[in-house]
């Protein structure tokens, strides 16, 4: 079980899409093939501790080569994952996701990489770009 002051540490040049972060921090927690989420808010839950890691939430990660997925993870990446959101959210949320993409289009508002951010600061996981 991982100590107190566990870090965890991730390859961004590994990462090319969303679904590549998932398995490369389920890698760096977990193992090879290891899980920590597959979707933002499975993250999100996988990032409040217990999960594999201390239960106190207290750790870190490290994410090495973090210009890469900066890229990887733009308003292309954003853009592919709201357009699977929309196809497959219920139609009460149609249309706010509808605006979530039209805004991605137009370089607008948060990428899939500000996502990632965002969810480990609203967890309180320190985060460290390498």
């Amino acid at each position: 079980m991982p100590t107190r002051d566990a870090v965890y540490s991730t390859d961004g040049r590994r990462i090319l899409s969303l679904e590549d972060f998932f398995s490369a921090v389920g890698g760096a927690v977990s193992g090879p093939g290891g899980y920590f989420g597959r979707n933002l808010d499975a993250f999100a839950d996988c990032l409040t501790g217990g999960y594999v890691t201390p239960a106190d939430g207290k750790f870190r990660f490290i994410w090495q080569h973090s210009s890469e997925p900066r890229s990887a993870l733009g308003y292309a990446e954003t853009v592919r994952q709201l357009e699977v959101r929309f196809e497959h959210c219920h139609p009460d949320n149609k249309a706010r996701v509808r605006g979530e993409l039209d805004r991605a289009i137009a370089a607008e508002d948060p990428t899939a990489f500000d996502w990632l951010v965002d969810i480990f600061g609203f967890r309180n996981v320190e985060l460290e770009f390498q």
